[in-house]
């Protein structure tokens, strides 16, 4: 977003005979404390977003106890049903709450603006955590019954090898 800020092709054009460019006050920002403490809310509510959906994926499987990749996959659905709306509301939340920041011209703009950009930028590429968080979950768990699976029949196939000896 800061970037895309520098940009001069970037929401130039109006809309209801405001130009966006004006409104928002897109300018090149350069890095200082402002937008770094922006970067450092940004992490913070996207691991906040993480942190939701792996806990209660962890909790579903704790609860089920999946034993094939088909019951692994059925469970990460089901955690990832229950918790996109959540994550999605913390991420909406944050988006709307930096909307007014975005256009403030007042005193503290200079500060307060620069910093909001990179936590409005991060919010909106955020929303893949929901859907990154579960797919990771499920290539772990998938990976570990595919261990097991390959640990039994090591174990079955050494049986038999010392029943014939």
């Amino acid at each position: 977003m800061l970037w895309l800020y520098g940009q001069n092709w970037f929401l130039n054009f109006s809309f209801a005979e405001i130009n966006l460019r004006d409104l928002f006050q897109l300018h090149t920002i350069n890095l200082s404390v402002a937008v770094w403490v922006g970067f450092i809310a940004l992490f913070g509510i996207a691991t906040d977003d993480g942190v939701l959906m792996g806990s209660y994926i962890h909790q579903i499987f704790e609860e089920r106890k999946p034993t094939t990749i088909h019951d692994v996959r059925e469970a990460v659905v089901d955690a990832g049903k229950k918790r996109v709306r959540p994550a999605m509301m913390t991420t909406a939340v944050a988006v709307i709450a930096l909307l007014p920041v975005l256009t403030s011209t007042g005193k503290g703009a200079d500060i307060m603006v620069p910093m909001a950009i990179p936590t409005f930028g991060g919010m909106i590429i955020q929303v893949m955590t929901i859907f990154v968080v579960p797919i990771f979950q499920a290539i772990w768990r998938e990976r570990a019954i595919k261990m097991n699976d390959k640990k039994a029949i090591q174990i079955i196939n050494k049986n038999d090898s010392d029943e014939n000896n």
